[in-house]
């Protein structure tokens, strides 16, 4: 098994290696040039230095990543892993490093910014993970809580309690084999999250000996961590909308240079330090981090507590383990080490094992907690070690959609009902399902929550004849949101209304004085669209439902015809930059989509202020336990974050409608990578690249490496047999690539790359990201003036310009100086004398050379002639 990227028709990356750690490399490889800009913008986030190439107005999410300490808590994360897990983390990271420039160089955002690449460290996954899941669990809500309150009573607190549009929630369901027409299970679902450009998850399948597994990564993580089909048994989450992150009301006193904050037992010494983020176009600005023994200081006297803060850990173990499970036990077992997020977990595998379980990690402590801020000088508020994780059995279709169920105790804000309830009603109704039938469920349109609406109106009198018309045309609606309905956006708007009213009787709750990057959670309009149902149950003083609705209805009849859903309602994929979806020489699609909040297919506006959709599908997956080449899966855009690229957004279509793209596992329907470069040089002729393959070439490469000329190759004494096992062997490596240069189709040179974080000249200097190092033999007889210059500048082109490598590194044998002099006369530049191991044994004695791509292309091409034997390294 070679080291290879394959890919089917949708640009799906299919990796395969020869172990683990090879394979998570070429992962890191692949996230790297697939999406550099998404990868370097998400660790930017949780360095908290996105205001440095965004402006100021990245700059409250940067103040709470500083004095969240998300940096600190994630290296303090990564330090605590085991060492085989560390080193797996690791490779990534070396993938990452190794080919981001390259990615880089693809992405316009790069260039629009001016931001500059860094070099990864090692905790960057870690970092990424965290900063992606620090809200998950919505403790900002706790801030709306605590003021509503103050301001309402605490009576009134729970009126609010919904899935609201920043809560990340999802569809799951595991219909067992009892109900299917194979006899195995099939899981499918749909995770929802905000709609991002690129998208939160890549489609991807990891190869190795030990496991084949296909599932939804995340850009800039390891592995695959929620959803994963490995053959034998198959997995899939939903947010468990658990409460696992307490915030603190902190009293804070200085004495001198030194801080104080008061706890249950008195006064108690807090970490006080200084941080200085960086803004584009404007001043530096220095914020304080302090943290207490509740936990670091967010802004406004409060502390957050969470978990990967107070453990040290943040659950990275568990991700190797269930890419080797081959059945519900041993995912189980696995997800016991689980720490963020808290998800319930749906597993299935061909022997019939059933999973229902959730995973994570709560702490123990009063009720009190999970609802408001808690004043942390009183005694009651502290932690007492660890919730039990939930575990449910399985006796026909089960489904997981944020809804208080199995995770009931261990939260308490859930969605409502109406999705699991749908998704149940649907499954209930047949006994043979099959893998294909899932879209069915996947785009269901029927809006469970729209009786309660369609209730208020049915009761209006003293109407306009226009009102009369639309409630009419209200009450004998399908109440399927589906964006060819011009009923379904008459709806919208009338509850739109209904909303902007009601949110008048609460103004009081305006302005919460919150840290700026938590005002999006304290805006009433937000909480009154999603909290309608309980509003519109609820016996509110002054509130006359009645002439809400009356006045909601003649407003909207008064309108006049309504355009169909999807005209307003229209998928806005967020980007940090605002930028499009569509090239410039691209046509455009129609975005229009059917759905809404409580819909299973869920696409989620903010009702009373917009139709525009925001949060919705990040993904779609049907795995198939009988089958698995027989499942299907979408994101909305595609597998490539690069503007412009063939599958940026060719799945958008599928996505719209609510299909699925095809699972491909058989290695033969898809396409291999190539490594491939084409130059034609007047007066010179037709250059060509190819990658080397050991078993066609073996012969030809073992008489130009065992040739005196190549004496300071150091393989003229190995025999044949070795010889051939050091080319399969750099063959099935990711990071070292064997290539042919021919003239006319003439093979004629022979140059090896390799990166240089996993060979031993990486020992010997310091590596920059992206580096790549390259030796370089002429076949005997150089036919022509100029000959090797031009085929060096060939290859420079190849490896600086076309891969966008930003820099060659180069160590001949200090003894072959007339390969010393080529590579000064060609541009690089000669570093220290190091020793460098040989293959067959002993070391050399290596003179380092550097050449930069900036170096390179101003020098132009090389035309000075070569002499025989020349450029022999």
């Amino acid at each position: 098994m070679n080291a290879s990227v394959y890919r089917d028709a949708y640009g799906v990356p299919h990796l395969q290696a020869v172990d683990p750690l090879a394979l998570v490399y070429l992962q890191g490889v692949n996230a790297a040039k697939d999406r550099a800009w998404q990868l370097e913008y998400e660790r930017r986030r949780f360095l908290g230095t996105t205001a440095a190439f965004l402006g100021p107005e990245a700059l409250p999410w940067d103040t709470f990543a500083r004095q969240a300490q998300l940096a600190d808590t994630v290296q303090r994360c990564f330090e605590n892993l085991d060492a085989e897990t560390q080193e797996w983390v690791t490779a990534y990271v070396e993938g990452v490093n190794h080919a981001l420039p390259g990615g880089a160089a693809r992405a316009p955002e790069f260039a629009q910014t001016g931001l500059r690449l860094e070099k990864w460290e090692p905790w960057a996954p870690l970092g990424i993970w965290l900063t992606i899941h620090i809200l998950f669990a919505g403790f900002p809500s706790k801030l709306w809580r605590t003021h509503v309150a103050k301001h309402l009573g605490d009576d009134q607190t729970d009126l609010f309690t919904s899935e609201g549009p920043r809560t990340a929630g999802s569809n799951g369901w595991l219909v067992p084999g009892t109900a299917t027409s194979t006899g195995q299970a099939v899981i499918a679902g749909d995770p929802h999250r905000f709609i991002e450009s690129p998208g939160v998850y890549q489609q991807i399948r990891l190869a190795c000996p030990e496991y084949d597994v296909l599932g939804l990564a995340i850009p800039g993580i390891p592995g695959l961590a929620h959803f994963g089909h490995a053959g034998k048994v198959a997995w899939s989450i939903t947010n468990a909308m658990a409460d696992y992150q307490d915030v603190y009301a902190e009293q804070i006193r200085r004495t001198g240079s030194s801080v104080q904050a008061l706890g249950p037992d008195g006064w108690a010494p807090a970490s006080r330090s200084v941080s200085v983020v960086e803004v584009a176009g404007a001043e530096p600005v220095e914020i304080e981090l302090i943290e207490t023994e509740r936990g670091p200081v967010i802004g406004n006297g409060l502390s957050l507590r969470y978990p990967p803060r107070v453990l040290g850990r943040l659950g990275f173990e568990v991700f190797p383990k269930l890419l080797r499970a081959t059945s519900v036990a041993d995912l189980d077992a696995a997800l016991e080490g689980w720490v963020e997020p808290v998800n319930v977990v749906l597993a299935a595998d061909v022997d019939g094992g059933l999973l229902h379980r959730v995973a994570g990690t709560v702490p123990r402590r009063t009720a009190v907690n999970r609802q408001r801020v808690v004043p942390a000088w009183e005694s009651g508020h502290q932690w007492d070690g660890w919730e039990t994780m939930p575990h449910a059995t399985i006796d026909g279709p089960e489904v997981m959609a944020n809804a208080r169920g199995i995770s009931g105790s261990l939260g308490s804000e859930f969605a409502s009902p109406h999705r699991a309830d749908r998704i149940r009603s649907l499954l209930s109704a047949r006994t043979d399902w099959t893998v294909k039938d899932m879209p069915e469920v996947h785009r269901d349109t029927w809006l469970g929550s729209a009786g309660q609406v369609l209730d208020l109106l049915d009761g209006l009198d003293e109407l306009s004849a226009e009102a009369v018309a639309l409630r009419k045309e209200l009450l004998e609606w399908d109440r399927r949101m589906d964006a060819t309905s011009s009923t379904a956006s008459a709806y919208a708007a009338v509850r739109k209304a209904i909303v902007s009213r009601l949110t008048d009787h609460f103004a009081v709750l305006e302005n919460g004085e919150v840290p700026e990057v938590f005002r999006p959670w304290m805006d009433p309009l937000n909480h009154v669209a999603y909290g309608l149902e309980n509003l519109l149950a609820a016996d509110l003083p002054d509130v006359n439902q009645s002439w809400i609705a009356r006045e909601a209805l003649e407003e909207v009849a008064a309108r006049g015809p309504r355009p169909p859903w999807g005209e307003t309602h229209q998928i806005a994929p967020l980007h940090p930059l605002d930028g499009p979806i569509f090239a410039p020489d691209e046509e455009p699609i129609d975005l229009g989509l059917s759905g809404d909040h409580h819909c299973v297919m869920s696409t989620s506006s903010v009702p009373g202020l917009t139709d525009i959709c925001l949060r919705a599908s990040a993904a779609r997956y049907a795995w198939d336990l009988a089958d698995r080449s027989a499942g299907a899966w979408v994101v909305p855009l595609g597998a490539s974050g690069i503007l412009g690229d063939a599958h940026h957004h060719d799945q958008l279509p599928l996505w719209l409608r609510g299909d699925l793209a095809p699972i491909v596992t058989d290695w033969d329907q898809l396409h291999r990578d190539e490594r491939t470069y084409t130059a034609e040089v007047e007066g010179f002729g037709t250059i060509r690249i190819i990658e080397s393959d050991p078993d066609r070439d073996l012969d030809l490469i073992r008489g130009w490496v065992t040739a005196e000329r190549a004496g300071f190759w150091g393989m003229g004494d190995l025999s044949d047999t070795e010889i051939g096992d050091v080319y399969r062997f750099l063959d099935s490596v990711p990071t070292h690539h064997v290539f042919l240069v021919h003239l006319d189709d003439v093979p004629v040179a022979l140059f090896q790359t390799y990166d240089p974080q996993a060979d031993p000249i990486g020992t010997t200097y310091d590596i920059q990201a992206g580096d790549i190092g390259v030796h370089f033999l002429i076949a005997p007889g150089d036919p022509r003036p100029g000959f090797t210059g031009t085929l060096l500048h060939a290859i420079g082109n190849y490896l600086l310009v076309d891969q966008a490598h930003p820099r060659l590194v180069s160590e001949p044998d200090t003894r072959n100086t007339r390969a010393i002099a080529r590579l000064h006369r060609t541009g690089f530049i000669l570093g220290p004398e190091v020793q460098v191991p040989l293959v067959a044994s002993g070391t050399k004695t290596a003179r380092l050379a550097f050449l930069t791509r900036e170096s390179f292309t101003a020098a132009g091409a090389t035309t000075e002639p070569a002499t025989a034997n020349s450029a022999t390294d």
